[in-house]
């Protein structure tokens, strides 16, 4: 157990609970792009997953884990689109004559509203459930135990924000704002690195927990190798977040020193980035990469009330760690103030692919 990873890095969970600005009742668009997904996942699945080493000892036990799963529903509804299309390509093989179990690892921060996402697991399921609190960026599991991995929107959060930005007489002091978009190059340098050492940790231990001819699906927002952050949807409004509180600090509600000192710990990766990370680990193969176009939420123009909300369910934690809670909901209303104000922005930012679609097998 000595590998097992012990120390407690710092937690970003969404709001929990089921309450109007919980995760639960605010991640429709996340669940938009599983149901947009479904069939390139099951086209993986078919494809690449090598079912005929799974089922070739008995009793047989398919094991699968949702990385970064939060509390529900999306994550059931993509573990069950994933075990339909396992029991699809075992079927249609013909060579089976019993299907076998299936057990699926619920995973996420230890902070996590587990009892939330344990309470809305589906009653009538075909598969053993446990959840697994823990850092994806370590150990979670035994040693070539998984058959298929999937994480979605949970790999652009960094395990922590480089020390070099908490230091005022650094290059990448993020002086008064809150990210990388239209920042500093020396602050782009410094997210781009610890995603890149981030992203060597998941694959790693990946890599010693996933079986030979598993794969591995990830979801997270990306951005093409020759776009700027600043032309990216979700990077602009993390832009328009880091102006609401330089807002706020201009009005005496919040100091612009609280502002100096927090950064969003959230990055937009290349695929460029990506497959140079993959090629240097060198246990997995890319089977598909690609960057999607899930803009359709922009047309008709921005609802900024429905995007704000939206954020809030995934944010309202680390702002209100850091700033205290009594201000999220001024700065919520700010923002949807801001995001109609720069609409114009949003209406003109790259929509052809901002959302990266991999998926790995295991050599």
């Amino acid at each position: 157990m000595s590998n097992v990873e012990t120390k407690m890095p710092p937690t970003y969970p969404m709001n929990g609970g089921e309450g109007p600005y919980s995760y639960s009742k605010n991640s429709y668009f996340q669940r938009a792009t599983t149901n947009v997904l479904k069939a390139l996942i099951d086209e993986a699945i078919i494809e690449k997953l090598n079912v005929e080493a799974l089922v070739s000892s008995r009793p047989a036990t398919i094991r699968l884990a949702d990385l970064g799963c939060s509390v529900g529903p999306n994550t059931f509804i993509a573990m069950q689109n994933a075990i339909d299309a396992i029991q699809m390509n075992l079927t249609s093989r013909g060579h089976i004559t019993e299907m076998p179990e299936f057990q699926v690892f619920f995973n996420d921060h230890a902070a996590n509203d587990f009892n939330t996402l344990f309470k809305s697991v589906p009653p009538e399921r075909p598969y053993y459930a446990a959840g697994v609190p823990g850092s994806f960026h370590g150990r979670l599991f035994p040693e070539s135990s998984l058959h298929f991995v999937h994480s979605q929107y949970a790999l652009q959060w960094l395990s922590r924000i480089p020390d070099e930005m908490s230091n005022r007489n650094s290059p990448a002091w993020n002086k008064g704002k809150i990210h990388c978009t239209n920042a500093s190059e020396a602050v782009c340098n410094a997210y781009a690195g610890q995603f890149n050492k981030d992203m060597e940790a998941f694959l790693k231990s990946r890599a010693e927990e996933v079986a030979a001819g598993g794969i591995v699906v990830l979801t997270m927002p990306g951005k093409p190798d020759d776009v700027p952050y600043s032309k990216i949807p979700v990077c602009l409004m993390y832009d328009f977040i880091g102006l609401s509180l330089m807002d706020m600090a201009k009005e005496g509600t919040i100091s612009e020193e609280q502002v100096d000192c927090f950064n969003l710990p959230l990055y937009a990766a290349s695929p460029a980035e990506i497959a140079r990370l993959v090629k240097m680990d060198s246990s997995f193969h890319i089977e598909t990469m690609e960057l999607l176009n899930t803009q359709s939420r922009y047309e008709g123009g921005v609802n900024a009330q429905e995007i704000v909300i939206h954020l809030r369910a995934g944010l309202e934690g680390i702002i209100s760690k850091h700033f205290g809670s009594e201000i999220v909901d001024e700065l919520f209303r700010c923002l949807v103030e801001k995001t109609r104000e720069f609409s114009y922005l949003l209406d003109s930012s790259y929509k052809e692919g901002t959302l990266m679609f991999l998926v790995l097998k295991r050599h």
